[in-house]
C-alpha cells in the first residue's frame, strides 16, 4: 500500500511554499472585463423602424417573452421581459426583417423584476442589434 501525500508529514507546507509562486486560478471579474465571444447570446436589442408586426418572434420565443404592440400606421414596439428570456436567439433567427438582434451585454441582474421589462419603441443608436456571427 503507497502512502498517500497529505499524509507526509510536511507535505501541507511544501504544497504551501509551491503555491506562492504560481499564478491565481481566478480571474479579476469585476475590475478587469473579459471578454465575450463572437457566438454570444445576451441582451436582446431591438428596431422599430425595420419590424413588420409579422409576429414571427412572438410565435418562435419558447419563453413567451416578447410582445409586439402596434402603436401607429406599420409602427411597432417590442416589449422584452429578459426575467423570462432564456437567451436562445430563436426570435433573432425567425425575425425576417432582422429587427430583433442580440448584443453581447450580460450584465442584467436587478433587484426589481419590473426593470426586466422593456419596451423598445424609440429608435436610437444604443437599440441596433448587432450582426451575428455565422
Amino acid at each position: 500500500m503507497s502512502k498517500k501525500p497529505w499524509v507526509r508529514p510536511g507535505a501541507m507546507i511544501e504544497f504551501v511554499l509551491r503555491s506562492l509562486f504560481k499564478r491565481p486560478a481566478t480571474v479579476k471579474y469585476p475590475f478587469e472585463k473579459m471578454p465575450v465571444s463572437p457566438k454570444f447570446r445576451g441582451k436582446l436589442s431591438f428596431v422599430p423602424e425595420k419590424c413588420i408586426g409579422c409576429l414571427m418572434c412572438v410565435r418562435d420565443c419558447p419563453a413567451r417573452a416578447i410582445k409586439i404592440n402596434k402603436v401607429g400606421d406599420k409602427k411597432f414596439e417590442a416589449e422584452i421581459d429578459l426575467g423570462k428570456c432564456i437567451y436562445c436567439g430563436q426570435c433573432v433567427d425567425s425575425c425576417p426583417k432582422k429587427a430583433l438582434g442580440i448584443t453581447p451585454e450580460f450584465e442584467l441582474a436587478q433587484i426589481d423584476r419590473n426593470k426586466l421589462k422593456i419596451t423598445y419603441n424609440e429608435p436610437g443608436p444604443a437599440q441596433q442589434p448587432e450582426k451575428k456571427a455565422e
